[in-house]
């Protein structure tokens, strides 16, 4: 009998709280939205680069994280940065790796358990080459694209380094893959599996395709670079995104933007292609590339996390366009964002990780914007400001 009377008034003084509760939400107006994640975002600003931190809300919403933007010790180069992946996510989840292009070094963030960010021990390195632009990221293994021009042959490569589990990132010893100074590569990746990587050249339209051995060294595939473009001759550069597909790694997506020398092709229609990547890397270009839209300059690439749509970013339009992909790895054009949906100098895009958002980074308005994901339709949400005098362009979700 006292056991009954406890419980009841242990419910009853609940429910008083519960009234209670409810009636200061009220007088105080809606409870705020909960946080479902967070949108960190490289703010490539100069002299000091800083990354970005907000609070991503279940109602679409970004708040600033406290102390945010958070010092990574390198310095941005304060101007836009023509390349994806230059923020990305270790495989664990508790460290980012930012690009700091104007200094020539790699930052490694440790994400807190309040989700702002630390310096690791030892951060930064360098990258072993002349303006980092782009990161690659499989376990412990870390690619870095350097984009050079340097004044040295070899300032412009792709270079491997370890990141082991104290954040720190060291050399990988003959690992480093030297490009042409002029190529200007824009993006580099693993595909899921870690057993590939490719980087895009922009100012020769090519892509770079590797093995990769169990020591982490690169192989490149008998007649790498391969020809970037679906058509012949090549209509200006522009490879700057790529993207393998999440469920098939033999699967890979380049973006076209086609337009600037050497011909000064036409921006528009939008283009991407797809290729079929071989055991030994080779690729071979997907029957109907190029695929158009009704974008301009397509640039960066995400793809859905089932593998079954490809949103490309069109920086000149500002749009973005959504595609289906078949098995075959074939994309069938759906359609563009209206205008005005995003700003201007749009660049990386991330989608959540249960998919349900994508997010778009934009350089020219110094933003980040949200689009609702229901299959290959996209609705706007929100848009948030990132810090004065960023030109953000990494991007990365949780």
């Amino acid at each position: 009998m006292q056991k009954t009377r406890f419980v009841a008034v242990v419910f009853a003084l609940a429910g008083a709280a519960a009234l209670a509760g409810g009636a200061a939400a009220s007088h105080g107006g809606p409870a705020p939205s909960a946080v479902v994640g967070h949108v960190y975002i490289n703010d490539n600003t100069a002299p000091l680069n800083t990354v970005a931190g907000f609070d991503r809300h279940a109602d679409g919403t970004l708040t600033p994280l406290p102390g945010s933007p958070f010092a990574v010790g390198g310095s941005g180069t304060g101007s836009p940065d023509a390349s994806q992946g230059s923020l990305e996510l270790s495989t664990d989840g508790r460290y980012l790796l930012a690009v700091d292009a104007g200094s020539n070094q790699v930052s490694v963030l440790r994400i807190k358990p309040d989700e702002s960010l630390q310096s690791a021990e030892g951060s930064p390195v360098g990258s072993n080459g002349v303006d980092p632009v782009s990161i690659a990221v499989s376990g412990g293994l870390v690619y870095v694209a350097n984009g050079g021009p340097g004044a040295n042959p070899g300032d412009t490569n792709y270079t491997g380094s370890t990141l082991n589990p104290g954040g720190h990132l060291s050399a990988l010893p003959d690992s480093t893959y030297v490009l042409p100074n002029d190529s200007k590569p824009g993006d580099v990746l693993f595909n899921s599996d870690g057993t590939k990587l490719v980087g895009t050249r922009i100012l020769g339209s090519q892509i770079d395709s590797f093995t990769v051995g169990n020591d982490g060294l690169l192989t490149a595939a008998t007649g790498s670079p391969f020809a970037a473009q679906g058509f012949s001759p090549t209509q200006g550069f522009g490879q700057l995104g790529s993207e393998f597909s999440p469920t098939n790694p033999a699967l890979l997506f380049v973006s076209d933007a086609h337009v600037g020398p050497p011909t000064n092709g036409p921006a528009t229609p939008g283009i991407v292609s797809g290729f079929a990547d071989a055991a030994d890397g080779t690729l071979t270009l997907i029957g109907g590339s190029p695929f158009s839209n009704d974008g301009s300059a397509s640039c960066w690439i995400e793809i859905s996390h089932d593998g079954d749509y490809l949103f490309v970013i069109n920086t000149a339009s500002a749009t973005v366009s959504s595609y289906s992909i078949a098995s075959t790895g074939a994309l069938t054009y759906l359609h563009d964002t209206a205008s005005g949906e995003i700003g201007a100098g749009a660049e990386d895009a991330r989608l959540s990780p249960d998919g349900s958002t994508l997010w778009v980074v934009e350089s020219g308005t110094d933003a980040v914007t949200g689009f609702s994901v229901s299959g290959g339709t996209l609705t706007p949400l929100t848009s948030a400001a990132g810090p004065s005098g960023a030109k953000p362009s990494g991007i990365v979700v949780t």
